[in-house]
């Protein structure tokens, strides 16, 4: 058994004030007396536009919202995943990575975003991040001291595929930091991250963006912990804020165990 905290946040562009605020959160998180904490998509730095991203955007060893993380980390004692942060990985390409912190501040995994959000919701709303950030090419699992996790971000829910991949691997939990869009959330979120729960019998992990942020785009929010079996154990709406439930990995294998349904493909 262990206690997994979403944190929910409305990031803007200023990295100094998305880490202040990150870091109330999390010190909210561990009086919940939390294990692990999640933020969300793109909790250091919220944009789409490639030319500020470049000017901004650093390696890990030198991103600021990231070393704040670490020292947190480290000083709480605290398993966090940063849900993403855009990190430069060369002059001219940007990766959406989400990274995993041990509670000694060091950083086990990443994984880079695989699906790119390219899309035209309506002719006001239109979003194409091949034009920012370069795709990941491999999924990624690690072996948390409760069970392994498999990682993910955000526009990847809507391929089931990866997280057949994930859990046949054997991870227990999966991860969906977010910052979906309003207009798509409201229709599908819920639904999406409810069966990707159930077809793996895996508990669910999805901090998200949450309101009206500065540059005028909306996101969902609904920071949400799910069970195997499709349960919402608690949720959030739009207010930035935490949501803690405790986990019994044990729920997933006996599950699994009940309906063999991983071993029919």
């Amino acid at each position: 058994m262990f206690r997994v905290s979403c944190i929910q946040l409305r990031s803007n562009n200023n990295i100094y004030q998305n880490l202040k605020k990150t870091e109330k959160l999390i010190l909210r998180a561990v009086k919940q007396k939390t294990d692990f904490i999640l933020t969300p998509e793109v909790s250091s730095y919220f944009s789409l536009n490639k030319k500020e991203l470049i000017k901004i955007c650093t390696s890990m060893h030198n991103d600021i919202y990231l070393n704040g993380i670490k020292k947190l980390a480290k000083k709480y004692k605290k398993w966090i995943l940063v849900g993403s942060s855009i990190i430069k990985i060369s002059k001219k390409k940007l990766v959406n990575r989400s990274i995993l912190i041990d509670k000694s501040g060091r950083i086990k995994t990443y994984y880079d975003k695989i699906h790119m959000y390219d899309v035209i919701l309506n002719k006001k709303e239109k979003y194409f991040e091949s034009k920012s950030f370069y795709p990941g090419k491999k999924i990624k699992t690690f072996n948390l001291p409760w069970g392994k996790i498999g990682l993910s971000i955000c526009y990847d829910l809507r391929f089931p595929s990866l997280y057949r991949k994930l859990s046949k691997a054997g991870s227990l939990f999966l991860t969906v930091p977010s910052a979906f869009t309003e207009t798509t959330g409201k229709k599908h979120w819920h639904s999406l991250l409810k069966a990707r729960a159930i077809e793996n019998f895996c508990y669910i992990f999805a901090p998200a963006q949450g309101g009206l942020h500065y540059n005028g785009r909306k996101t969902f929010g609904h920071s949400i912990i799910i069970s195997p079996d499709g349960e919402i154990m608690k949720e959030l709406k739009k207010t930035e804020g935490v949501i803690t439930a405790t986990i019994n990995p044990k729920l997933s294998k006996n599950l699994r165990k009940r309906i063999p349904s991983l071993k029919g493909d």
